[in-house]
């Protein structure tokens, strides 16, 4: 088992990226009680001792024409053991405990940002990044004090990494409980 997580670690170092634009559920909803899609692409780099860096640039439209933000997280990554969903899948959870910023891309989000998450940050403007590292930020339902973290999985076939597919009800990777029981779309190695 422990040959097997390090073959899954050496084959993943290094830089992924998403295929196309992706869509997730988010937690926000509709007026009729749906979901919203939550569009973004990813970059993923994995680099020795289990550090991770993630950039997500979220998007307003299915095609990724009109970005809204850009989130970075930088952390680790801890092992959790096998997952069931396919062989040499892994349980993983990722550990935002060395940064995490947001960065605006369209005044519209920096204004509902100005709103919603002024306390403890400077005014937020178009392409103006700011750490929201250890601080409360209350569109992301962060806590001042806390790292993010996600409970989630990875699996490797060929050149594709996976990651797990969000719970189709919007709710979080937050517990064990809430891990993914389901595959994501890949992505590919840069």
């Amino acid at each position: 088992m422990e040959a097997d997580v390090a073959k899954v670690k050496q084959a993943m170092l290094g830089q992924w990226e998403s295929i196309a634009p992706e869509v997730r559920p988010s937690a926000s909803k509709n007026p009729d009680g749906s979901l919203k899609p939550f569009y973004l692409k990813r970059a993923f780099k994995y680099q020795p001792s289990d550090r991770f860096e993630l950039e997500i640039v979220n998007s307003a439209d299915p095609y990724g024409a009109v970005p809204l933000a850009k989130i970075g997280i930088g952390g680790h990554m801890l092992w959790r053991g096998p997952h069931p969903i396919a062989p040499r899948a892994q349980k993983v959870d990722f550990v935002a405990d060395e940064t995490y910023e947001v960065t605006p891309l369209a005044q519209g989000f920096a204004d509902v940002l100005n709103k919603v998450a002024s306390a403890g940050y400077a005014p937020w403007a178009v392409n103006l990044s700011q750490s929201i590292f250890g601080k409360a930020f209350a569109p992301f339902g962060l806590e001042e004090g806390s790292n993010f973290m996600e409970c989630d999985l990875v699996y490797l076939r060929d050149d594709l990494l996976f990651w797990g597919a969000r719970n189709i009800d919007g709710r979080g990777f937050d517990t064990e409980q809430n891990r993914p029981t389901n595959l994501q779309i890949p992505l590919i190695r840069k």
